[in-house]
């Protein structure tokens, strides 16, 4: 098994070795020619994808989020939340009766009769699912390489663990990068930096509608950020100076003309690009106004639905910014709720099912659906275990995955059983690590990886954007997971 992140088998890395024996004389055989060919082949591409990642900062409460629903399993999840030995509302467990308008409908029976309802104030993710444009992952987080309960347990170096468990800054990282607080790369950058020869504009290969983030950095891809707004303009540039346009004229000159130095020459060089963009952007987005028909689904006072639908009309002005491969980040907080869960949850889940619905509409709209593929991610899930008002920091999570391509209306991964974790040797426990803690039983490599493979990614490039990926290539853990058409 590999621990350790191998050398990155991209097309940069193939035309550099290339080249450094082009230099000495050597020949490559014609079978590494040929394969290499083929990997460099694999983002030329002629349509368009769009990768989408909504990160749920904070930590999303798994189990009230896609909630056990059938009787059986409602009643132990109903006991272990406080809820007593009805079906009503009660601690931080949800009344049954109440999840029947979000209760989903798998076109195949999850086995042992398990069935699963979404919280109640998620009715448009849930049309989303039954309808077959949505699907669940069941039980996912970061895995270096597969764990039992008594591998976990064991602390032997045979069976690491991801870095840093229920850290919130360190899992946010490691979901996004492989690597806890402080790395400068992570797998949705190193998507892009696959992705630029595909792009005439390649600065917008990579868009963030929330700040900066370690996701979408890669090693030539950078994190262009743009408000909900459109993009953000260099203020002494657009807008005149002290009132003079002299002066406004003055400080672009200085800021854009060519310079002897090499580092004052690249700083300029950098501005131009940002200055390009903006430009670019604001032009395009004229054609495709905030108040367009394809975007009238949109709730107001919504902020996730305002990153949204920026990242909706930058899809829809593709053509006129010259991008055939993109990758998103968007977020929202208020997810560590370790008091007024029940309040607090029914808001957020409210805010994320109006966005996610918005948003797949006018993809549907803009006729691209199956080309824009949106997935939630979060720093972990929450114990099972009530605190008294809300849920304490967990591990694996349940999350989703929308768009056209999505191969809908069905669970994915395995569904964990119903427990606190409490016994090391009930075969219940097996998927938990104490107070409910879900032990994933898939990775974020796998959950990633699929969604790589849709976008274009292929065979060795996946080893230098996805590390651990190598370590799950068994049935139980699989590298494709199969949610993508």
């Amino acid at each position: 098994m590999h621990f350790i992140q191998p050398d990155k088998h991209t097309r940069r890395a193939f035309l550099r070795r290339a080249g450094q024996l082009a230099f000495t004389g050597a020949a490559l055989p014609t079978a590494l020619n040929l394969a290499a060919m083929g990997e460099a082949a694999a983002f030329n591409a002629t349509d368009y994808k769009a990768l989408v990642c909504v990160f749920l900062n904070g930590g999303n409460d798994y189990a009230n989020t896609v909630i056990n629903y059938d009787n059986a399993s409602y009643d132990q999840y109903s006991a272990i939340r406080g809820g007593g030995a009805g079906r009503t509302a009660g601690g931080i467990a949800l009344a049954q009766a109440a999840l029947t308008p979000t209760r989903l409908v798998p076109t195949v029976a999850l086995p042992n009769g398990r069935e699963y309802a979404l919280h109640p104030s998620m009715t448009g993710l849930a049309n989303l699912f039954n309808n077959g444009q949505a699907a669940v992952q069941l039980n996912v987080g970061p895995l270096v390489v597969p764990l039992t309960r008594q591998q976990y347990n064991s602390n032997n170096a045979a069976y690491p663990k991801p870095p840093k468990l229920f850290s919130h800054n360190d899992q946010q990282s490691v979901w996004q990068s492989s690597q806890p607080e402080g790395a400068t790369t992570g797998w949705g950058g190193h998507i892009g930096d696959l992705a630029l020869s595909s792009n005439t504009n390649r600065v917008l290969t990579c868009v963030s509608v929330t700040g900066n983030t370690v996701f979408l950095s890669g090693d030539q891809a950078l994190s262009y950020q743009v408000s909900t707004g459109g993009a953000v303009k260099i203020n002494a540039i657009n807008n005149n100076v002290y009132n003079s346009a002299n002066v406004r004229a003055a400080i672009t000159q200085l800021a854009l003309q060519t310079r002897t130095h090499v580092l004052e020459n690249e700083y300029n060089l950098v501005t131009a690009r940002a200055v390009g963009a903006e430009s670019a952007i604001t032009a395009a987005l004229t054609t495709w106004p905030a108040t367009h028909a394809a975007f009238s689904s949109f709730p107001t006072g919504n902020n996730l639905a305002d990153q949204l639908k920026m990242v909706a009309r930058l899809i829809a002005a593709r053509d006129d910014l010259g991008n055939r491969r993109q990758v998103f980040f968007v977020s929202m907080g208020g997810f560590d709720l370790h008091d007024n869960l029940i309040n607090g949850q029914a808001t957020l889940m409210t805010r994320l099912s109006t966005a996610l619905t918005a948003f797949y509409e006018a993809t549907a709209a803009l006729g691209i659906a199956d080309k824009v593929t949106t997935f939630t991610a979060s720093d972990f899930g929450r114990t099972l275990t009530s605190n008294g008002d809300g849920s304490d920091h967990g591990w694996g999570s349940h999350h989703f995955m929308v768009g056209g391509a999505v191969q809908g209306k069905a669970f994915y991964g395995k569904a964990p059983p119903v427990s606190v974790g409490n016994s090391t040797t009930d075969v219940n426990d097996q998927w938990h690590v104490g107070q409910g803690r879900l032990l994933p039983s898939t990775s974020v490599d796998q959950y990633a990886g699929t969604m790589a493979t849709w976008f274009g990614v292929q065979g060795a490039e996946m080893n230098g954007i996805l590390p651990n990926l190598v370590n799950f290539n068994s049935s139980d853990y699989p590298t494709n997971l199969g949610f993508m058409a």
